[in-house]
């Protein structure tokens, strides 16, 4: 069975008059990707600083790698990544050193930084100065360094904002590649399409509070309450059609007389999941 490194029990935060969390859990295991799914102020990187020992749980337990994140110290540190939106470099040093500095610090081979150089589409770039880099770059650059000593633990706040198709391609087979080494990821992110590809589980967060929680194939057939198909036949025809009797003949015809080339379910997308449990658009 494998091991639950995050584990979250009634999880609960409150600033002043507001709420931010409340009573949520759940547990992320090794080698797994697990998406925390909300709107903007919806508490997901309230969770990620109270898992990582930034902030403090008004009440509830959390743990990671079986250690109560209240007592979080140096030695789990070395085994955590963090991309948050507050992630930092060293504006003057280069794209190289900024990760040599690093890999110093944790003990990782000089081959590892150039090999996820490579990876995340800077190795071109390893001599410019991480102050002269675009929005996108600094992004794939503070990525990079979260990955650099292959964490247990990694957490990725929108991971992928600002970045083009094909380098956030690249940053998806490197997460699988984490994955398959046994890494548990924590993913919040807006973009639902790369949340269905990319997470064994996800949790729909809104106004603090775990509103839906399964894998994403799980809750778009949960959801799919009006079975519906897209049909494309040979004549260049596309129909929508109802699930019935009729329908299935009708197909079922279609195939015998060789006049059908595609057909697909028409199960909502994550992103239609929230609005049906939420009435209102994640974004």
């Amino acid at each position: 069975m494998r091991k639950k490194l995050i584990q979250v029990e009634h999880l609960s935060k409150k600033f002043k008059d507001e709420t931010a969390l409340k009573n949520i859990s759940f547990s992320v295991h090794e080698g797994e990707i697990f998406g925390f799914l909300g709107p903007s102020g919806s508490g997901k990187t309230t969770t990620i600083k109270i898992l990582t020992g930034q902030l403090a749980q008004s009440s509830g337990q959390a743990f990671v790698l079986g250690h109560p994140v209240e007592r979080i110290d140096e030695t789990i540190y070395e085994h955590l990544g963090i991309v948050t939106d507050n992630s930092g470099l060293y504006e003057r040093l280069s794209v190289y050193n900024n990760l040599r500095a690093f890999a110093k610090l944790l003990n990782v081979e000089r081959k590892r930084v150039d090999d996820l150089l490579q990876k995340v589409g800077l190795f071109e770039h390893k001599n410019k100065t991480a102050k002269n880099l675009s929005k996108g770059m600094k992004q794939r650059l503070i990525l990079a360094r979260a990955m650099l000593h292959q964490p247990k633990v990694l957490f990725l706040d929108e991971p992928t904002s600002g970045l083009d198709p094909v380098t956030s391609e690249a940053i998806h087979a490197l997460l699988e590649e984490l994955k398959e080494d046994g890494t548990a990821i924590f993913l919040t992110t807006h973009n639902m399409d790369e949340a269905a590809k990319l997470c064994d589980h996800v949790a729909l967060l809104n106004d603090g509070l775990i509103v839906e929680h399964d894998s994403p194939k799980a809750l778009a057939l949960k959801y799919n309450q009006d079975k519906r198909y897209q049909i494309l036949l040979r004549d260049e025809k596309e129909l929508i059609l109802s699930h019935s009797t009729e329908t299935i003949e009708q197909i079922h015809q279609w195939l015998i007389n060789d006049e059908l080339l595609t057909i697909h379910s028409c199960e909502p997308n994550l992103e239609k999941v929230f609005l049906e449990v939420t009435g209102r658009e994640l974004v």
